[in-house]
C-alpha cells in the first residue's frame, strides 16, 4: 500500500477584496473558494476533520487517498459570512484556529502595512454559533505571538492560557493548535504537548505523511492568486515537502 499523503488547506479570509500584490496568503476571493469547495465535492475528495486525519497519519484507520482537511486562522468575521454557507452546502467540517485573548477585536497587525484594511475578529457569540454549526475551534495561541522568538515558559503560558480561555468559552475541549506566523521552536512541540494539544498546523509545505509529528503538521497555503486550476494543483499534485520540512520531520524523528 502506498504511503498516505494528506493536503491539509491553509485559508485566512474569505470575501470579497480589491487586487493586492503582497500578503496573497491571507485572502481568498469568495467566488473562488464557492468554486473550489464544488470541485472539491465533483471531483469526490473526502473532505475529514482533523481527529480522523491523525487518525489516518497513525495508521489507525484507512485514509482515503484523496482526504484533504480544511483549516482557517485567526478566526475572522467574514468567514462566518462567506465561508461557513458554502462548508454547510457540502457538510464539509473545517477548524478555525482563534487567538483567545483577541476575540471581538480586529486583527490589529494588519495596521504595521500602511493603506490594508484592519479586518473583525469574531466575537464570542459568533464563536458558539459556527462551534454549534460543527466547526472545530483550535488554538492559535492567547496574543498572536511568535513562538519561536519566545523562551519557553511565555509559550506555554500562551498555549496553556488560550486553551483555556477557549475552553470556557465553548463549554468543549480544545485540543488542535495552530502557531502563529508558522513560527515554532524545538521546545514548542512538547510544550503544545504538555498543554494538552493532540495536533499543532504550521506553515512548512507539503503534504501530510505518517513521517510528520502530530504537532508539526504542515499545510498548503491558498492564495488570492490561485484559479481553479492552480487550486487543484496544490491539492492533487503538489505533494513534495519543502526544505524546511524535510529538516523538521528528521529533527522531530521519534519524539
Amino acid at each position: 500500500m502506498s504511503e498516505p499523503r494528506l493536503s491539509i488547506l491553509m485559508y485566512h479570509q474569505v470575501g470579497d477584496f480589491a487586487p493586492m500584490r503582497a500578503h496573497r496568503a491571507n485572502y481568498c476571493d469568495r467566488r473562488r473558494f464557492s468554486a473550489q469547495m464544488a470541485l472539491l465535492a465533483r471531483l469526490g475528495y473526502r473532505v475529514i476533520g482533523l481527529d480522523e486525519a491523525l487518525a489516518g497519519l497513525r495508521g489507525e484507520r484507512a485514509l482515503a487517498p484523496r482526504s484533504v482537511v480544511l483549516t482557517f486562522d485567526d478566526g475572522y468575521r467574514n468567514f462566518v459570512d462567506h465561508a461557513l454557507p458554502v462548508l454547510a452546502r457540502h457538510g464539509f467540517p473545517a477548524t478555525v484556529y482563534v487567538i483567545s485573548d483577541w476575540v471581538g477585536r480586529r486583527a490589529e497587525w494588519f495596521a504595521k502595512d500602511p493603506g490594508r484594511p484592519v479586518p473583525e475578529l469574531m466575537d464570542a457569540a459568533a464563536l458558539r454559533e459556527v462551534h454549534a454549526a460543527g466547526i472545530t475551534i483550535g488554538s492559535h495561541t492567547a496574543n498572536h505571538v511568535k513562538l519561536g522568538e519566545c523562551p519557553p515558559a511565555r509559550q506555554a503560558e500562551e498555549l496553556g492560557t488560550s486553551r483555556a480561555r477557549l475552553e470556557d468559552l465553548l463549554g468543549a475541549p480544545v485540543q488542535h493548535l495552530c502557531y502563529p506566523f508558522g513560527s515554532f521552536d524545538h521546545h514548542t512541540p512538547g510544550l503544545a504537548a504538555a498543554a494538552g494539544y493532540r495536533s499543532a498546523t504550521t506553515c512548512l509545505r507539503g503534504a501530510a505523511t505518517r513521517a510528520d509529528h502530530p504537532l508539526a503538521l504542515p499545510r498548503k497555503a491558498i492564495s488570492f492568486g490561485d484559479d481553479l486550476l492552480g487550486f487543484w494543483w496544490k491539492v492533487a499534485v503538489k505533494h513534495a515537502p519543502k526544505p524546511d520540512l524535510v529538516s523538521w520531520r528528521a529533527r522531530l524523528a521519534g519524539e
